[in-house]
């Protein structure tokens, strides 16, 4: 990028689409040619093509300068090496070539004609110019070309970021996914025990309840490159989070699939004057699996448990401050 007309250049429409149905467009404008997978150019400009279903493809600039400097076309990654080339017209020899980023010199090479950037990094990102020496002594200039290097998503997280939160009923509660890279527009989608639920940075729960218990990620998406064909997705470790309800009684209002979980049961009481004593006793663990009952799913539930409605085994944990207790 750009191609020369010198080199005889042949656009060729790829991807997919109904490739009998390209349109394609030149300077913006419709270019009068339909039906073509492959076009040759004979005329600078910039060059584009669209298939129904599709959207409109990258841009490819055609040029006929005595002196181009050529960059591959795609998306150019952090990370990845980059070879520039300075190039004469109809392959004419060109010496002492200097590269050029934001007008800065960059190094000049007496013999080459090519520059490598590796591994690309943000600073790359910038426009470049090659300079030469010609027949006679002349020098010659190539246009500016545009290096835009981007960076795919990495490292999401969730805020706050403890593996379990605890909460009660009626608690607001607000989960924030951030990445730590990016290149923008990045997307966030939250998952609720592998269920997406929602699509923004901010996942918020005005007034929580046991049935937002569960385990929660958020996946971090960019689209890269002018048509966004690349795309990156990174997700975040498991956030589990627990609705802890005070009460010897747990009501749903209203049951439905949400609340399909495991839950257990705390006793706590402390004993001596001060209180300094405190047992626990927690209950065994009860799988509550709410199905969806006949074709609609919508007026009725069937609540199925595992384990006993009727008893609960105690195992009891006894922490008492500064003494043994004796039995």
């Amino acid at each position: 990028m750009p191609a020369v007309l010198w080199d005889w250049v042949t656009l060729t429409c790829q991807g997919s689409g109904t490739t009998n149905a390209t349109t394609w467009y030149k300077n913006g404008r419709r270019w009068g040619q339909k039906g073509g997978i492959k076009v040759s150019v004979t005329e600078v400009g910039t060059y584009q093509y669209e298939t129904p279903g599709t959207r409109l493809s990258t841009s490819v600039t055609v040029s006929n300068d005595w002196l181009v400097l050529q960059v591959p076309a795609g998306v150019l990654l952090e990370g990845d090496t980059v070879t520039l080339r300075c190039r004469g017209w109809r392959k004419n020899s060109i010496t002492s070539v200097s590269f050029y980023l934001d007008g800065k010199e960059l190094g000049t090479l007496q013999n080459g004609t090519e520059w490598s950037l590796s591994p690309l990094q943000l600073k790359h990102s910038g426009r470049y110019h090659c300079k030469c020496r010609v027949y006679d002594g002349v020098w010659k200039h190539s246009a500016p070309v545009a290096v835009t290097v981007q960076v795919p998503v990495a490292n999401a997280t969730i805020t706050p970021g403890h593996p379990a939160l605890q909460v009660h009923p009626g608690d607001p509660v607000t989960l924030h996914c951030s990445v730590q890279v990016g290149s923008a527009p990045v997307t966030f989608t939250w998952l609720h025990n592998g269920h997406q639920v929602a699509r923004s940075a901010l996942l918020e729960f005005g007034a929580v309840h046991v049935g937002h218990s569960g385990t929660y990620q958020c996946v971090a998406t960019n689209q890269l490159g002018q048509d966004g064909h690349r795309v990156f997705r990174a997700l975040s470790p498991e956030l589990a989070l627990e609705g802890v309800a005070r009460g010897p009684i747990l009501e749903f209002g209203a049951i439905h699939v949400g609340h399909s979980n495991t839950y257990q049961c705390v006793a706590t009481n402390q004993l001596g004057q001060d209180g300094h004593c405190v047992f626990r006793a927690l209950s065994p663990e009860m799988q509550l699996e709410v199905t969806p009952q006949g074709t609609t799913g919508h007026l009725w539930s069937t609540v199925l448990v595992t384990g006993s409605l009727l008893f609960m085994i105690l195992l009891i944990v006894a922490f008492c401050c500064g003494h043994r207790m004796g039995g």
